[in-house]
C-alpha cells in the first residue's frame, strides 16, 4: 500500500509533567482527527507502562526504556500511515531526542504548567506522596524533568483551555501538512 499526503503518518508526542494536561488536550486531539477521518492510536504513557513495559522501574535507564520502547511502537504505526498520540512524562531529551531522530514524522508537543499547578490538579494525591517523601523519584520533585528546547509547539495549560490547546494542536498539524480540510475527508477514500 502507498500513501499519498494525505494517508502521511505521523507521531504526535505530547511530553510534561504529571497533571500538565497531556492525557486531556491528547483526547480531545484525538477525537477532532478521527472525525477528520484519520486512522488514530493513542499511546499513553500509564497504558503502555503496564502492557508494554511491565516490570520496569523509575530509574533513569528504565524511564528512558520505557520512552524508547513506546517510540519504537510508534515509529512503526507512524511508517504506515497511522496518526499516532503519544501522552508521556518522557522526561528526559536525550529519551526524546532518540525517538525523534528515528521517527521521520515527528512533532513535539511540550505541554506546560508550573508544578503547582500540576499538584493542585492531581486527584490521586502522588505530587502530595512526593512532597512528603512517600514516592522517590517523582518527576519534578525529587527527579528532573528537561523541558524540550524547540519543540513544534509549547502550550501553556495554565494560560488556557484544554480545548484551546487542542485547537492550536490541530491549527499547528494543518501548518505542516498532516491535516486537511474537514469537508475535504468526507470524500476522502484509502488507496490501495
Amino acid at each position: 500500500m502507498r500513501f499519498n499526503q494525505r494517508e502521511r503518518g505521523f507521531t504526535l508526542w505530547f511530553t510534561g509533567l504529571s497533571g500538565a494536561g497531556k492525557t486531556t488536550i491528547a483526547e480531545i486531539v484525538e477525537k477532532e482527527l478521527r472525525e477528520r477521518g484519520r486512522r488514530v492510536e493513542v499511546l499513553d504513557g500509564d497504558i503502555v507502562r503496564t502492557n508494554l513495559s511491565k516490570g520496569l522501574g523509575f530509574s533513569r535507564e528504565d524511564r528512558i526504556t520505557n520512552v524508547l520502547r513506546i517510540g519504537f511502537v510508534a515509529n512503526l504505526l507512524t511508517r504506515n500511515g497511522v496518526a499516532v498520540i503519544v501522552s508521556a512524562i518522557s522526561p528526559y531529551k536525550e529519551a526524546r531526542d532518540q525517538v525523534r531522530r528515528r521517527i521521520i514524522d515527528f512533532i513535539e508537543v511540550y505541554v506546560d504548567a508550573p508544578l503547582e499547578v500540576c499538584a493542585e490538579r492531581d486527584v490521586k494525591g502522588l505530587y502530595k506522596k512526593a512532597f512528603e517523601g512517600e514516592i522517590q523519584n517523582f518527576t519534578g520533585v525529587s527527579d528532573p524533568y528537561e523541558p524540550p528546547v524547540a519543540p513544534e509547539l509549547h502550550i501553556r495549560t495554565d494560560q488556557e483551555t484544554p480545548q484551546e490547546s487542542a485547537r492550536r494542536v490541530i491549527e499547528r498539524l494543518e501548518y505542516l501538512g498532516y491535516l486537511w480540510d474537514p469537508e475535504e475527508a468526507e470524500d476522502y477514500h484509502w488507496s490501495r
